[in-house]
């Protein structure tokens, strides 16, 4: 477990700010995860407001419960990734088209541009962009229903 010898707290505008073992406090600190897919409760870098790191995190956990819970919190207003459950259809197996599918997020239509806005992310797991740049999550291509997995087969 690491040593933790800063602590987080919100200001009166509820901006994350960090305290460090030396009292010295770097306001509107930012959570941000190097793997937000894969390992998205490891390895985390706090960084001020011009990008420099001030504090990595192995692990999330490593945080007492209600710090790491800040972080979370921020982290959730920053990141928008909605998980495609189910692809409803398509209307066209040429790009570009439009996609309208199901989502954890409730019910979208999209336009992806072209082939190359669908990459693979490790062996089950995929990321769409649409044309407004917003990245939708494919979790596990695999687990699919039936129909989308014939959708998605067209493309890649």
């Amino acid at each position: 477990m690491t040593t933790i010898n800063f602590s987080l707290h919100r200001d009166a505008f509820g901006r994350l700010n960090l305290t460090d073992a030396a009292g010295t406090v770097y306001e509107s600190v930012l959570p941000v995860r190097a793997f937000p897919i894969q390992a998205p409760e490891e390895g985390l870098a706090l960084v001020n407001t011009d990008g420099k790191e001030i504090v990595w995190l192995d692990r999330l956990s490593d945080l007492p419960p209600e710090q790491a819970e800040m972080v979370r919190e921020e982290l959730a207003g920053r990141e928008f990734m909605p998980e495609i459950t189910a692809i409803q259809s398509v209307t066209s197996y040429a790009t570009p088209c439009t996609w309208k599918v199901h989502t954890n997020r409730g019910d979208t239509e999209f336009v992806l541009r072209g082939e190359e806005d669908i990459r693979r992310i490790g062996t089950d797991s995929l990321l769409v962009s649409d044309t407004h740049g917003i990245n939708f999550l494919i979790r596990d291509q695999f687990g699919l229903d039936k129909h989308s997995k014939r959708i998605l087969d067209r493309f890649l």
